[in-house]
């Protein structure tokens, strides 16, 4: 893989940025059939990070209520797993105000898309007219909006790839990464190279957010990251699905499973060989519903009553215990520090699975913040945990000090004072973009 300042700086452009006009009554095309998001002849020749193609898009809260921002998409050239070439996109929002004196600093945000239909991407669910309800990044908006409100630059890439590979290993680190190097070197949103970056991302986007700070020093050591967010990181997606199967959330370890099989030709091998018809058939359906339709429609479908055999005979086979291996978090400690933040009652991800990847990066060397409340569970925490994350993210751009590494279970925001005075701030900016009143740099 190449990488390094010269190959953020030397990013070449390809194709004309047009900006799009809104034609009332009309939604977007689907990732799948649009062709922006095809890359261009020969895009494999360039280097990581390099913009491909670029347009203005506006955005929508719930794709309903227009916004006044005018977004930036990039379709970028990246990496999968193993290193080889492929495409994505990311959407990039910029303050209307900046610092004469100082770059922007720039956040990634990672949507937990958790779902392999495209309907789910960031860079689709975003905009007006859009038809993607249960997609979890329209709500995520409201985050995105507070960080912009920062004078933060916000990439949102869509860190699944092309193909919606949900739960893949590493590569949603370089998109993420990638990502950050195509805004900053997009010429139309005049970003700095140089500009200090963080990452934040909850859930499934925790996860994302993770393997980016995971892989950021070998795979991108010219990027100033200062800081990562790792919200509820689902560390250990195998013990996740074992958890999961048979409960209300059970459509979330059958979408992993969906996905997953497109990239593990064994795990392939075994769903063919031991699926009932039932169970082949659902998992293809799971592949078209958005994260909050699968939840629903899959309550307590229990995988055991869809294979040939003993599920625990499948998962214990050698096959499905290496995707299990693979895809758990933990294998490199991050170079940035990092803030880990979970629920000790959450229901979706078990707190000790993220006991277990914090002390695992503090035993690697890594600066490890952990806030592990213990009043919350795992929806509530995103949003009460926001104020704390932004102030955490402020010192970490303003470049203050750190703490000594803290592993403990803290205060609960939920009794901490401090987290409604942030509320407060997030609660107008909200109030702003249901009101369709959020303006970044290019008020329409």
């Amino acid at each position: 893989m190449e990488s390094g300042a010269a190959a953020a700086r030397t990013a070449e452009w390809i194709g004309a940025p047009p900006h799009e006009e809104w034609v009332p009554g009309t939604r977007p095309l689907r990732p799948s059939l649009d062709p922006f998001y095809t890359p261009p002849a020969g895009f494999e020749h360039a280097r990581p990070g390099t913009v491909l193609r670029s347009r203005d898009v506006q955005l929508a809260f719930l794709g309903l209520i227009p916004q006044r921002i005018v977004a930036t998409q990039l379709l970028y050239r990246t990496s999968d797993r193993h290193g080889a070439p492929v495409a994505a996109v990311t959407t990039v929002l910029v303050p209307a105000q900046r610092s004469p004196h100082k770059p922007t600093p720039v956040l990634s945000y990672q949507c937990a898309i958790d779902a392999v239909t495209d309907r789910c991407f960031p860079s689709y669910a975003l905009r007006r007219g859009a038809h993607a309800l249960g997609s979890l990044a329209q709500l995520e908006f409201l985050l995105m909006a507070g960080a912009l409100a920062e004078g933060w630059a916000v990439s949102v890439p869509d860190h699944e790839g092309l193909q919606g590979i949900w739960g893949a290993p590493n590569e949603p680190g370089y998109h993420v990464l990638d990502g950050v190097r195509a805004a900053q070197t997009a010429p139309a949103l005049d970003l700095s190279p140089d500009a200090p970056v963080g990452l934040w991302g909850y859930s499934g986007g925790g996860l994302a957010t993770a393997w980016a700070a995971e892989v950021c020093a070998d795979y991108a050591p010219e990027l100033d990251v200062v800081g990562a967010v790792l919200g509820s990181p689902v560390g250990d997606l195998g013990s996740t699905f074992r958890r999961l199967n048979g409960t209300i959330y059970s459509g979330l370890p059958a979408t992993v499973v969906a996905a997953l099989s497109h990239i593990y030709p064994d795990l392939r091998r075994i769903i063919d060989e031991h699926a009932t018809p039932e169970g082949k058939a659902m998992l293809q359906r799971v592949q078209k519903l958005t994260t909050m339709h699968a939840v629903l429609r899959l309550v307590r479908m229990d995988m055991d009553k869809l294979v040939d055999c003993p599920l625990e005979q499948i998962l214990d086979s050698p096959e499905v215990q290496h995707v299990f291996a693979d895809i758990k978090l933990g294998g490199t400690a991050p170079t940035p520090p990092v803030l880990v933040v979970q629920a000790v009652h959450d229901r979706i991800v078990s707190v000790d699975d993220i006991d277990e990847l914090a002390d695992t990066y503090s035993t690697g060397g890594a600066h490890v913040t952990y806030h592990r409340d213990l009043f919350s569970e795992h929806l509530l925490l995103h949003p009460m945990s926001a104020p704390m994350t932004l102030r955490w993210l402020i010192d970490r751009f303003e470049g203050r000090p750190l703490s000594e590494h803290v592993v403990r279970t803290k205060w609960p925001t939920l009794l901490n004072p401090m987290t409604y005075q942030g509320m407060w701030r997030l609660g107008t900016v909200a109030a702003r973009v249901v009101s369709g009143r959020v303006l970044n740099r290019r008020p329409l």
